[in-house]
């Protein structure tokens, strides 16, 4: 047994000596002949090393990953998709290999050594060689990293990423599949909308045209945003305050200043008196009984005065200089 396994380590080392011998150009020819058929390459602990030895003409980007579910690398698994599609994309929009660019993916399973030798004790790691000789050489051997800091990053993000260490090459871009699942999911929810509206229209369009309810719902939106509600959710104001002598004060003594309270009550107040007068135009001219009608109108009538006088009265408090008012609120 321990034969076999010096027998098989001496193979190994046979093989890379020899992976070592080829020219850059040949290296990149028989891995790039492969990724047009597979792109990322699986790697082994030997083809990693030819790949990645020096001298380089070419680039090679490699993710070290670990996607078997004993390591529980989720993130692992949630990238393995985006990287498949950026490899295949990439190779596909660039046959004859203009970009100089190779994608592999090394496990941990099949680089175990690979990892210790780099120091790795958490995966997915992303590592763009540059070449070492040509016209994109670069002065450091030393691949460049990416950050998986924020999460799995998509393939184009990560396209981004090598578009910008890759200068002056081609940069196919990223085609995702169409996903026919969800066309046939949004074809299906509007035809079944279409359907439900044309079903329902006899039902739903006598609600919309409804005079009464557009009325009572424009009444609403003016009450709300006249009686200052907006100002107060921009100015963020309080409920209510303190007046200084242990109380409350619910009325913001400046136009400059409103409180939560003040709001409601303001709107409150316009909106009974916009139903009274409604009341007092259209309702009360129909009661046939003049004892009754006559005993409406006043009743609408004093309201509106009670509401008005209640609104002069916070008017003051807010402008102290303003001279008039209405009983009982003086």
């Amino acid at each position: 047994m321990r034969f076999f396994k010096s027998l098989l380590s001496a193979t190994l080392l046979i093989a890379g000596a020899l992976a070592a011998k080829k020219s850059p150009t040949e290296r990149f020819s028989e891995y790039h002949t492969k990724a047009l058929s597979s792109s990322p390459l699986k790697l082994s602990e030997t083809s990693y090393k030819s790949l990645t030895s020096t001298p380089r003409d070419y680039s090679v980007v490699v993710l070290l990953t670990a996607l078997e579910n004993r390591f529980g690398c989720q993130l692992c698994r949630d990238f393995q998709p985006e990287y498949d599609l950026l490899g295949k994309g990439w190779v596909k929009g660039d046959k004859k290999a203009e970009s100089r660019l190779l994608f592999g993916t090394l496990d941990f399973v099949d680089g175990r050594d690979v990892f210790v030798s780099l120091g790795l004790q958490t995966a997915p790691v992303l590592l763009l060689f540059q070449p070492t000789e040509g016209p994109h050489a670069v002065a450091s051997k030393d691949p460049i990293r990416y950050d998986f800091t924020t999460g799995p990053p998509t393939a184009e993000q990560v396209h981004g990423w090598l578009s910008r260490h890759l200068t002056d090459r081609p940069h196919p871009p990223v085609k995702r599949p169409i996903n026919w699942q969800r066309w046939a999911s949004a074809i299906t929810i509007i035809l079944g909308g279409i359907t439900l509206v044309a079903t329902a229209s006899p039902y739903i369009l006598p609600v919309i045209q409804n005079r009464a309810l557009w009325a009572t719902g424009s009444m609403f939106f003016v009450l709300l945003f006249t009686s200052g509600y907006m100002f107060c959710q921009i100015r963020n104001v309080p409920y209510v305050t303190g007046n200084g002598k242990g109380g409350v004060s619910y009325f913001a003594g400046s136009f400059q200043n409103q409180h939560g309270l003040e709001t409601q009550v303001v709107g409150g107040l316009y909106g009974i008196l916009a139903i009274t007068f409604t009341v007092l135009v259209t309702k009360v001219p129909t009661i046939s009984n003049p004892r009754y009608q006559q005993v409406a109108a006043v009743a609408c009538g004093g309201t509106i005065f009670l509401l008005q006088s209640a609104l002069l009265s916070i008017f003051r408090i807010k402008n102290g200089g303003y001279p008039f008012s209405l009983p009982p609120f003086m």
